[in-house]
């Protein structure tokens, strides 16, 4: 049990999209959504013993334990805070955009964060960049939900002068020996966006083998319900696009998604052989529902025999798939 003096308090995406839930389970409040403002308010009131239930952007139960939510706080300017704690020596990936335009039936990110993307200055990064290399540091990742959307105002528009401007001056900070990962784990690439400009900068400035880009399906029917925004045949263009330029091509699917057909399965079967002859290697899911998302209320995904026989027969015999489908089927069906 923990003591009763300790205060509870979550956040990040279960508590921002189910935060009753949060509550009702032992957190004492819960920070909803992003907490740059709502955090450091609350514990600054916890500190001098005030009324930490007007903070904004939190959650918490009355004392007849009724849910209670106060306003959002004006949405957080990246560029005012730090992507880790610098002081504390403390180092990660660097988030360099927050929101998505595209808000995919499955996916929380523009729940959370917003449809219009707000983008870390070069600047800012860059600094960032050279406080891990003074602490000798040399790999740099990054955050983003579309690494080719950098810079861009909507967040659909391609704006390719500002990817060159971002990996140039990054390049600089990181230095000869510093390694730049950009399109690849732990962020993707959107297929649209995946052209011969953006795949030879990464050549010329990064460090990466490989660009991890979004396909999730081989049914164009099920990737205009699930509000993709591209077809399956610019994932076979921009696949191409990768490997003709020397880079593998790892493409997500989601198997089992809400309301695939035997037809939806049978095409994306086709996607697969398809993109794997052109030199593609499959990244795997198995779909979980996430709250606050269109597909909220669907059961986890099962995989199909046909998509078993696939796995095992071909795609993982040869090292063409990888990824963790497997665990996430077991975790959807204990967790249904």
């Amino acid at each position: 049990a923990i003591a009763p003096h300790v205060f509870l308090l979550g956040g990040g995406p279960h508590p921002t999209a189910a935060p009753e839930h949060a509550l009702r389970i032992g957190f004492d409040a819960v920070c909803i959504g992003e907490a740059e403002i709502s955090f450091p308010t609350l514990v600054g009131k916890l500190q001098v013993g005030g009324n930490w239930r007007d903070t904004p952007g939190i959650g918490f139960l009355s004392a007849e334990g009724n849910f209670q939510q106060t306003p959002f706080p004006p949405l957080a300017d990246l560029n005012d805070y730090s992507p880790f704690p610098i002081r504390l020596n403390r180092f990660g990936h660097i988030e360099i955009t927050r929101g998505c335009p595209f808000a995919c039936a499955f996916c929380q990110v523009s729940r959370m964060h917003g449809f219009k993307p707000r983008h870390r200055s070069i600047e800012a990064v860059c600094k960032a960049v050279a406080a891990m290399r003074r602490a000798g540091r040399i790999d740099y990742r990054f955050i983003t939900p579309n690494a080719f959307g950098y810079g861009s105002p909507d967040g659909r528009t391609l704006c390719v002068d500002a990817v060159r401007d971002f990996l140039r001056e990054v390049r600089t900070a990181a230095g000869s020996g510093g390694r730049i990962y950009f399109g690849s784990f732990p962020s993707e690439a959107r297929p649209e966006h995946v052209q011969d400009e953006t795949v030879a900068l990464v050549k010329q400035y990064a460090n990466n083998k490989n660009i991890l880009m979004g396909a999730q399906s081989g049914s164009n029917r099920l990737l205009a319900a699930c509000h993709r925004g591209h077809t399956i045949e610019e994932v076979y263009r921009a696949t191409s696009c990768i490997v003709k330029a020397g880079l593998l091509a790892n493409v997500d699917f989601i198997f089992g998604l809400p309301g695939e057909t035997d037809e939806d399965r049978e095409a994306t079967i086709g996607a697969i052989h398809h993109l794997t002859k052109l030199g593609a290697r499959i990244h795997t899911h198995t779909f979980m529902p996430v709250p606050q998302t269109p597909f909220a209320s669907a059961p986890p995904g099962q995989i199909h025999p046909q998509i078993l026989e696939l796995l095992h027969q071909t795609l993982l015999p040869s090292g063409q798939a990888y990824g963790n489908w497997k665990e996430q089927e077991i975790m959807g069906r204990e967790e249904f």
